[in-house]
């Protein structure tokens, strides 16, 4: 009976990720592609679940349209003033924060300065007599 239960929690979190996500049937050319595709479904699956534990084990009732809701209005954006760069983000609303402490993740401030970002040197390329630069720029990896 345990597992006719579970399988029925199984079959509801596929159909309301379905809905939730807006998904679409998917048609695979490759063997490859479709244990990829039920590998990820797999891992959602138990992701959702080990969610769905720690949730209740905090005694946190929210509804997967409330936590994708609340999550999803979540924004930081990055400011330069004064000199400064700063990062600002919005505060967690909804079950969103709760959310995050239940699964033990810290989120950072909601404003935090940021170092300077260094400014990038032209490198030389070919024979130096021609005096040829090409600007190289790493991508800028937040904190």
């Amino acid at each position: 009976m345990l597992r006719y239960r579970e399988l029925i929690k199984v079959e509801r979190l596929f159909r309301n990720a379905k809905t939730l996500l807006e998904t679409r049937p998917i048609y695979h050319q490759t063997d490859a592609a479709i244990r990829g595709h039920v590998f990820c479904s797999f891992l959602a699956l138990v992701l959702a679940k080990a969610l769905e534990e720690r949730l209740a084990a905090r005694g946190v009732e929210a509804e997967w349209a409330d936590i994708l809701t609340d999550i999803d209005r979540m924004q930081e954006i990055e400011v330069e003033q004064d000199g400064k760069r700063l990062m600002l983000r919005t505060p967690a609303s909804g079950c969103a924060g709760k959310v995050f402490q239940a699964v033990g993740v810290a989120l950072p401030p909601n404003v935090r300065e940021l170092t300077p970002s260094p400014q990038p040197k032209p490198i030389q390329t070919g024979d130096p007599s021609k005096s040829t630069q090409v600007e190289c720029y790493a991508p800028r990896i937040r904190p």
